[in-house]
């Protein structure tokens, strides 16, 4: 079952979050261990108004509990959203000039994160917090909707491209470079 996410599930969908974010979610910790990165976005999670927060994430949940989570929001709140938590980077963990390129843009419904547990994927609970995502955008009248992907993730790509997502450009986002892929809302 897909539900709105709830500050109490946030240890479960902090190791989603990580875990879709790879290397990348030690970069903002300023690390190379992940020790420090889980209670990021746990707290960051429980949070409202940042991009990390559980108003912006909903959840697949089955027997075992929590198993999948897609985070998104309004591209073109990325930069209000992504405030608070920059400034807690910069306090806690000395990125004082850390300012990544934005990966989403006014006008575009943001797919930020998407994971599910790997004790339950091949299920296609993915692809059902993807369907998820996109009516998430329609009903709040958005008419396309973006993600990034990064350009040696044939798989991910694939399904993408299966779901009716193409890609726009390459981007260079942290360090990666990935394609900007949309679909977009009829």
């Amino acid at each position: 079952m897909i539900r709105p996410a709830l500050p109490s599930d946030s240890k479960k969908v902090a190791t989603l979050i990580v875990q879709a974010m790879g290397d990348l979610a030690m970069k903002f910790c300023n690390s190379d261990q992940l020790e420090p990165v889980i209670p990021l976005f746990e707290h960051f999670f429980q949070l409202t108004d940042n991009q990390y927060s559980f108003e912006n994430t909903l959840v697949y949940e089955n027997e075992e509990g929590v198993v999948g989570n897609i985070g998104a929001y309004d591209g073109a709140k990325l930069e209000t959203y992504r405030k608070p938590f920059f400034d807690h980077l910069a306090e806690h963990f000395g990125l004082v000039n850390f300012n990544p390129e934005p990966e989403t843009e006014s006008g575009e419904f943001y797919l930020d994160t998407i994971s599910v547990d790997p004790a339950a994927q091949g299920k296609g609970i993915g692809k059902l917090l993807i369907v998820a995502g996109i009516d998430w955008a329609k009903k709040l009248g958005h008419k396309k909707v973006g993600l990034l992907v990064d350009v040696n993730n044939d798989r991910a790509l694939k399904l993408y491209q299966n779901m009716g997502f193409e890609i726009v450009e390459e981007k260079p986002f942290m360090g990666g470079l990935y394609h900007h892929m949309v679909y977009r809302i009829i």
